[in-house]
């Protein structure tokens, strides 16, 4: 119903006494996994006929609105006639330091469960106790309080006439919502040829609630074809949230822009995009601590005032519009990002957000994460990018430098780090004939010097805030986390480098973790131009088989590109005396047809041995070099110099699989050909060869899937680069003898499989 407000406790209550993470004022994130294990304990206590993890759920009419509240109570305990419900609390600071009788929010929590409770079953009374325990000495605290049932509901009547202007405007804006959805149509005069199978295919994988897999080709619009039936799905009901996930601030970029172009056609939807928090800090350094940054300090005293503010004037929250409301109001813009993300209608975000186990919107819960749909772009880039996430590594010379730091200064963290500097010297002694070497286990001693190293560092932290301890920190308790999610797809390296000695947690195959960090969400569609092969993406990416798979061929004239093949070798052991004729190669194209080029090369070192030789002989051609680091100015000013209609040929030399291979969008004039150096295979190393051997273990190619499917995505992207729109033309120049092999044959385009052989 429209009138029905659905919400949890936690968040409820979290809202009305403006305290953000409800156990904030108690422990971090970072020791989540301790207050499971304390709760654990906890309950394990109780005694025979007590419960634990109770679901309790009410409504609540006020003011026109119907409030469903719901929410999971720690335990109900039946003693001696009474009913109590128990809400536990870990914490990590000093015993002494819980003052009074408990914190509010906490009280506040138990007091709506035992509301719930007490209505539920007629009780004119009942018992709230809340349990403290400290996570290192597991040493608790117990606060005890019995209220009447008309007590419990004037309070609770209370935190819902808090919540309910919240709740109002959340309704008003929802009516409008869905009415503009029904009622918008396809934002362009008409489909280009290609958006209407996508756009059918999005729309069908919701209403089945099914999974999908699509290769689009580039240029068709594949961003408002996978939002706009998304869009027309919620205002029919089936969906309430929208997660658009991207690898790259371009690709943002774009989806606002897709958003922008309903709004101007009616869509009334609101849609925040967060940005990294080391971008968006207002401060010199990131440092969230109050007697720092007068925009963590008192947080929570503003942020609601904010995020109505905010709700009440803006529908597209781009970083710029954050930013402006953040400084008005004086909170911090990353974490305001974050509380709106919880609040509107779409997100625009990185992967991380969803996927990564360390920062992932914990606060979504199972019932939002139903009526919510995954929309990942460029999905190709998650295969690198999960690995990445749920990987982890220790280098020995943090803790050597915490040795250093903390030496006659803090005796607990100078032998904390000494005792983890030692463990690397003797993991380096007893593999130090190899450079790179497997662990078959980590030692259980090893694990406890890292747990006692964070409680130790959780301390020192609170009196000493150095960033080597805060990063080391931070790196270890990543570290442990992942240690937690070890497995059979999982391998344990070690790698000397010089004096340091690095331990990993190498994630080479992320399809079992990304398949479960996206459960529960109504549909996830998975979409790129370089999905190919498609079932290779469906396998690594933790698709299943009942999954939708969508193959839409190129909706462009193949008179619109000419494509050559040279069948010169670039393999590593060739690669200097193929700069001469790669030279020549370029020369004669640009002589025959001249124009704005981009030319991609393997490796950066590749590239600049070539482009040397290339000023050598043709000092007149402008080029452009693409550099190490380069700031988002210079990426700019980098594509800004392909203007449409030059008299003088440009060449900008790019690395393939960089910055300017994907995600960038020169339409018309402004290219008109690109050269693809190599097959772009990833250099031979320890880490591709664990993935080859995994794979193989498992019965398939594992040279493609740690090489091949890799390298030809770089390829397609960088060939993608040239024909954006149904007026295009240009140029594809393939430079290996490779491409002439079936193995690479089958995974180019249609379009270019007529080539030229030169």
């Amino acid at each position: 119903m429209a009138d029905d407000i659905h919400i949890s406790v936690r968040s409820l209550v979290e809202y009305v006494y403006n305290s953000g993470s409800i156990d904030a004022h108690f422990r971090s994130q970072s020791t989540l996994a301790d207050g499971i294990r304390i709760h654990q304990k906890i309950q394990k206590t109780y005694r025979d006929g007590d419960q634990k993890e109770v679901f309790l759920k009410t409504e609540i009419a006020y003011n026109g609105l119907t409030f469903i509240i719901d929410g999971r109570c720690d335990g109900l305990l039946f003693h001696d006639g009474n009913v109590t419900i128990d809400e536990i609390k870990s914490f990590t600071m000093p015993l002494d330091q819980v003052t009074g009788e408990g914190s509010p929010v906490h009280w506040a929590q138990a007091n709506v469960y035992a509301y719930i409770y007490a209505k539920d079953h007629a009780l004119p009374e009942i018992s709230v106790q809340l349990t403290y325990v400290h996570i290192e000495t597991e040493a608790k605290r117990y606060f005890n309080k019995k209220y009447t049932f008309s007590e419990l509901e004037l309070f609770v009547f209370k935190v819902v006439e808090g919540y309910a202007p919240y709740a109002q405007l959340q309704r008003e804006h929802r009516n409008k919502r869905n009415e503009s959805c029904t009622s918008l149509a396809f934002p362009f005069e008409t489909y280009r040829a290609g958006q209407r199978k996508l756009a059918g295919g999005v729309y069908k994988s919701i209403i089945d609630g099914k999974n999908l897999f699509a290769k689009a080709p580039t240029g068709i619009g594949k961003t408002i074809s996978t939002l706009f039936p998304a869009v027309k799905a919620m205002g029919e009901g089936q969906l309430n949230r929208m997660f658009y996930l991207t690898a790259k601030t371009i690709t943002r970029t774009t989806a606002e822009e897709a958003f922008s172009k309903m709004r101007s056609c009616g869509l009334h939807l609101n849609a925040v995009t967060i940005t990294a928090k080391d971008k968006v800090c207002f401060k010199e350094e990131t440092k969230c601590q109050k007697d720092y940054c007068e925009f963590a300090d008192g947080y929570y005293d503003r942020i609601n005032d904010a995020v109505l503010d905010i709700l009440t004037n803006e529908t597209a929250m781009t970083r710029e519009v954050i930013e402006s409301y953040a400084r008005k109001h004086t909170v911090c813009p990353f974490e305001f990002s974050l509380d709106l993300a919880y609040t509107v209608d779409a997100i625009i975000c990185d992967y991380n957000y969803i996927f990564d186990p360390r920062v992932s919107l914990k606060r979504l819960f199972e019932v939002q994460k139903k009526t919510s749909i995954l929309l990942v772009d460029e999905a190709h880039n998650l295969v690198d990018r999960g690995r990445e996430m749920f990987s982890a590594s220790l280098h020995k010379e943090t803790f050597l430098q915490l040795k250093k730091d903390f030496k006659g200064v803090n005796k607990v963290i100078f032998e904390a780090a000494s005792k983890l500097n030692a463990s690397f010297i003797s993991i380096k002694k007893i593999y130090g004939k190899n450079n790179e070497f497997i662990l078959t286990h980590l030692d259980e001693s090893f694990l406890e010097q890292l747990r006692q190293f964070i409680k130790d560092a959780e301390q020192g932290l609170q009196t000493d805030a150095s960033q080597n301890l805060l990063e080391a920190y931070f790196m270890v308790n990543n570290f442990l986390k992942i240690v937690e999610l070890l497995d059979e797809h999982y391998v344990i390296y070690g790698e000397k480098n010089k004096n340091d000695v690095i331990v990993k947690l190498f994630c080479m195959d992320p399809a079992k973790l990304l398949k479960q960090m996206g459960k529960g969400y109504s549909t996830k569609v998975l979409f790129s131009a370089t999905l190919s092969p498609l079932p290779y993406y469906q396998d690594i990416l933790g698709g299943e088989k009942e999954d939708y798979l969508l193959s839409i061929p190129s909706p462009f004239s193949k008179d619109q590109v000419d494509v050559f093949i040279k069948p010169l070798s670039t393999r590593f052991r060739d690669r200097e005396r193929s700069k001469s004729p790669l030279v020549s190669i370029i020369q004669a194209l640009t002589k025959k047809r001249p124009g704005n080029y981009l030319i991609f090369f393997p490796s950066y070192q590749y590239l600049l041995s070539v482009y040397e030789q290339f000023k050598e002989v043709n000092e007149e051609t402008r080029t452009l070099i693409q550099t190490k680091g380069m700031s988002e100015t210079e990426r700019e000013e980098f594509l800004a110099a392909f203007k449409p209609e030059q008299n003088e040929t440009l060449l900008g030399f790019a690395v393939l699989g960089g910055i300017f291979s994907e995600g960038v969008d020169l339409i018309g004039d402004r290219l008109n050909g690109v050269v693809v150096v190599g097959v772009g295979l990833p250099q031979l190393c320890f880490e591709r060869d664990l993935i080859k051997d995994h794979f193989n273990h498992q019965g398939k190619n594992g040279y493609d899937y740690a090489y091949v499917y890799p390298g030809m995505n770089k390829v397609l992207q960088a060939g993608g680069r040239l024909i954006r729109s149904e007026t295009d033309h240009g140029t594809i120049v393939l430079v290996d003898d490779r491409f002439l092999q079936k193995q690479y044959q089958m995974l180019l385009p249609q379009e270019w499989k007529q080539f030229t052989l030169i």
